[in-house]
């Protein structure tokens, strides 16, 4: 039986020159990460930073550059790695190109290691302000961004605001020199009280308690809450079950997704499909084959039909 390597992959985004390769050169140049192992750099991009080879600590290192998005394909990403046999590989992804192209394409035993995001700080809030789509794809999962050339005249909570809108566990890092780093330690309460005897989330905090349920799930687990949102039935549901949710836009219209989560009801049916109703129920952590695995299942107490909300879309402003 042929054995699957599992291929790490360090994943680095952002836009042109917002040091993407010279993060990538310095940590080719440490030991303690290049070792010798057989590593792959893929270049989606060419900004105006090159890579010097020669400095790197090891020399085991193949350097591969992509022009065209068109070509980012699974078989593409295989044919490499039956080429260079690497045991590691390093992406520099284009900041123009949507990540999720690149999860899509990735083989099945490629594993990211690592993400992270870099921007310059100068120019960060005019692409959010006319690219944002792009800035959004680009915090959805890294584990820290890095804030280049940031200085004092900044305001730090013009660039927490919009990291934390999309990602609350993301780290940030302000640089304002190689020897000068800040990690952003700005407070983000939640806009309701998780203490509550029954926490309610307002139509204007749905997105909000949305991601945090997706991202912190367990601190939900055995509390009470009320949510406005629309019942969805079939689709595999069982017939206690439905869906209840509402369409989330994180920056714009392309981007509107459902977002909901399964309920038990013993009256489900008697729900409207699609029609807005006034939940109070508890959340438990339970195996749901909707899921495919264990997740948060409210347990309905009290429920009831109401109007739709005056903002039907729910979203993070």
């Amino acid at each position: 039986m042929t054995e699957i390597r599992e291929i790490p992959v360090y994943l680095f985004t952002g836009f042109l020159d917002a040091g993407k390769t010279t993060f990538i050169q310095e940590t080719l140049e440490d030991p303690q990460f290049n070792g010798g192992e057989r590593t792959l750099v893929l270049l989606c991009e060419e900004g105006e930073a090159e890579l010097s080879p020669i400095k790197f600590a090891a020399s085991n290192v193949k350097i591969v550059t992509l022009d065209d998005e068109e070509d980012l394909t699974e078989e593409y990403l295989k044919g490499l790695e039956e080429k260079y046999r690497f045991e590691r590989i390093i992406v520099e992804y284009n900041g123009m190109w949507l990540l999720d192209n690149f999860y899509a394409a990735m083989p099945e035993n490629w594993r990211v290691y690592q993400e992270m995001s870099f921007a310059d700080s100068r120019t960060y809030l005019t692409y959010n302000n006319n690219m944002r789509n792009l800035t959004v794809d680009k915090l959805k999962s890294p584990e820290a961004i890095v804030f280049k050339h940031f200085d004092l005249s900044m305001d730090k909570m013009d660039f927490h605001k919009i990291v934390r809108v999309i990602n609350r566990r993301c780290q940030i890092i302000y640089e304002y020199d190689k020897d000068h780093i800040e990690f952003d330690n700005i407070e983000d309460p939640l806009p309701y009280d998780l203490e509550a005897p029954v926490i309610e989330i307002s139509d204007q905090d749905y997105a909000i308690w949305y991601t945090d349920m997706n991202e912190e799930e367990e601190k939900y687990y055995d509390k009470v809450m009320t949510i406005k949102g629309r019942s969805l039935l079939g689709g595999g549901l069982d017939d206690d079950e439905f869906v209840i949710g509402r369409h989330i836009m994180t920056c714009c219209i392309e981007d509107i997704q459902f977002g909901g989560l399964v309920a038990k009801y013993d009256k489900a049916q008697e729900l409207s499909h699609g029609g807005w109703v006034l939940m109070t129920a508890k959340v438990k952590k339970e195996f749901n084959h909707m899921y495919q695995s264990e997740g948060p299942v409210f347990y309905v107490t009290d429920i009831e039909k109401v109007p739709a909300p005056e903002e039907e879309v729910a979203t993070f402003y």
